[in-house]
């Protein structure tokens, strides 16, 4: 009854609204099926006989990865083989935290990004302490993990955690894989990522049937007694187009090469500022911390380049050995002194954190040139302490190279270092005199760990893992060399001996390494003398035993008037295979004759 009443531009609004809606309908339809992957199944191959492990491992060889760290697990079994066979070294190791010390370690030593792999659940929360360090750290880590098929995931599977959640905190990247085609791009661009800018870990999760074949995982998604009816029709379909999806365009050709790492560098006009500053310093210092060992910048530039600007500078982190032995610009003590008396201070990645009392020892009188990567570290409680004249969000190798240049035939006078210089000497006799004291019982850990330093080689890599022995190896022994130093960082870690020594080793098979560590932190990673001996990894350990952790009773004991906990045991053994021996030592800390280890050393060698 009421068509007569329509005129024709009813007519045609009612067909734009009808036409509208056979749109909507049709749109949502394609959208449906281009998430459901239908559409890409139509030009696309599923089935192969290869795996995804293989992907993983093609775009690591294209990147120069030399080891995969490993605690292996049935989830990430394919990149194991994979990358066993496409001439990656698989290292496995005995606890999950220490194949990522040991990623850090090649990371730190050899310019690229250290790997490792771990299992799904409990094997990559082992691992969060040392993910954490690397963060702290500033080191380029890739973390792969195992994790439940991509439709089991939270309903109940074994080892089946939140691992994202987890591990965002802690990494600049993290990805979860849905589809094979997926992992070439994602790896790239995680390996992209972890060096570029501030260099740090990035996480990639691979649920299992990611990486095992298509026709291992079609039985797992087969339906073997699918119910009857619609529904039973529906669930077959989708499972089996969730199978034809995961598996489609896996194999074709892809770009496994390096994508651009993006780096921050100073401008011109900071350069030009800063050279100015420099150039009319009386008393200029440089504070070179761990970031300016990083690529591209080459560490012997480096070196080359704070030698021709003459500036004394203090070494930490990882710049320790920068200088060599016993530069004439090395200043090893008395630092908060020459902090006071300076005009002008240089943080070269160098962070006013705990490390620099938050800034409180610098002089408000001094400019302060400060250049870091990180924005956030650059300007680190610089509202509260200090204040930079110059902040440069940049690499830290790169301007100090840069300021050398633009500075060519100036150097800083010559009385300034002499005079810090003769303050080192000063120090370093009265430490010399502590060390001669004799002990009522057991050795002097001053006069071994200058013994120690006496008898290393040239070319000998020391990794610091400890409180109080390893508190006074820092200021005694003397890395002959740029990286030839490894410690947890800023994180303070304990635990990072046998997996640094692990990394560093492989690194420099040629060199010594050697581990300073407390008779607490040997605990963590005592279990991997198993690991250097399959892996034919031979270190020389010292190990500081005075029975206690006396970094925390040395206060505890005063404050609250009890040593519980603290105290541990005088126990000792030798490994005729590899370092250790350790005997009882005085408080505060205390070690390990490493002439029996050093002996086996040069049998091998």
């Amino acid at each position: 009854g009421l068509l007569p009443h329509l005129n024709m531009e009813s007519f045609g609004a009612i067909g734009t609204v009808l036409g509208c809606s056979a749109g909507i309908v049709v749109g949502g339809l394609v959208f449906a099926a281009y998430k459901l992957g239908l559409l890409y199944q139509l030009f696309h191959k599923t089935k192969s006989p290869r795996h995804g492990g293989e992907s993983v491992a093609e775009v690591l060889r294209a990147h120069g990865v030399k080891y995969v760290f490993t605690l292996v697990g049935g989830h990430i079994s394919p990149i194991l083989v994979a990358c066993e066979k496409m001439g990656i070294r698989i290292v496995d190791t005995r606890h999950e935290a220490t194949a990522v010390f040991a990623a850090d370690a090649v990371a730190r030593l050899s310019g690229t990004v250290g790997v490792a792999a771990v299992t799904a659940g409990p094997g990559l929360t082992n691992t969060v302490t040392a993910v954490k360090n690397a963060q702290m750290a500033e080191s380029p880590l890739l973390l792969m993990g195992g994790a439940a098929g991509t439709l089991l995931q939270g309903r109940g599977a074994l080892q089946d955690i939140d691992q994202m959640s987890l591990f965002k905190p802690l990494c600049k990247f993290c990805a979860s894989i849905r589809t094979i085609r997926e992992i070439v791009p994602t790896v790239r661009k995680a390996l992209a990522i972890a060096q570029s800018g501030t260099p740090g870990p990035v996480f990639i999760e691979f649920p299992i049937d990611t990486l095992y074949p298509f026709h291992l995982v079609s039985k797992e998604f087969g339906v073997k007694n699918p119910p009857k009816g619609l529904m039973g029709t529906i669930v077959t379909w989708y499972l089996n187009n969730h199978l034809l999806n995961l598996f489609a365009g896996a194999w074709e050709t892809r770009d496994v090469s390096p994508l651009p790492v993006d780096i921050p560098q100073a401008t011109d006009d900071q350069v030009q500022k800063c050279i100015e500053l420099v150039s009319r310093a009386k008393k200029p210092v440089i504070l070179l911390g761990s970031q300016a060992t990083l690529p591209p910048t080459p560490a012997d530039d480096i070196r080359k380049a704070l030698e021709d600007l003459g500036i004394p500078c203090f070494l930490g982190g990882m710049s320790r050995g920068m200088l060599g032995r016993d530069s004439p610009i090395h200043i090893r003590q008395n630092r908060r002194d020459a902090l006071k008396d300076a005009d002008l201070v240089l943080l070269a990645g160098t962070v006013c954190d705990f490390r620099l009392s938050y800034g409180r020892v610098l002089n408000r009188r001094s400019k302060i040139i400060a250049v870091n990567r990180d924005k956030t570290q650059l300007l680190k409680n610089s509202d509260m302490f200090w204040k930079p004249t110059v902040a440069i969000q940049g690499d830290a190798g790169s301007f100090l190279l840069r300021l050398s240049k633009g500075l060519k035939g100036h150097r800083c006078p010559e009385e300034w270092p002499q005079s810090l210089k003769a303050g080192d000497l000063t120090k370093e006799n009265a430490n010399r005199a502590k060390a001669d004291e004799k002990t009522e019982h057991h050795l002097n850990p001053l006069k071994v760990l200058h013994c120690v330093d006496e008898l290393m080689s040239e070319d000998s890599i020391i990794v610091a893992d400890g409180g109080d022995f390893v508190g006074s190896a820092a200021y005694i022994m003397r890395p002959r060399g740029p990286l030839r130093w490894l410690d947890p960082g800023a994180f303070g870690t304990l635990g990072v001996g046998g997996g640094f020594a692990l990394g560093a080793k492989l690194c420099r098979p040629e060199s010594e390494v050697w581990i300073v560590y407390g008779d607490g932190s040997l605990g963590y990673s005592v279990a991997e003398y198993d690991t250097f001996t399959r892996h034919k990894t031979p270190v020389i350990s010292v190990v500081g035993n005075d029975a206690c952790w006396s970094q925390i009773s040395r206060e505890q004991v005063p404050i609250l008037g009890s040593n519980v906990a603290c105290g541990l045991a005088f126990t000792g053994t030798f490994s005729e295979e590899h370092t250790v021996g350790y005997s009882a030592l005085t408080r505060p800390m205390l070690i390990l004759c490493a002439l029996k280890a050093i002996f086996h050393f040069a049998e091998r060698k």
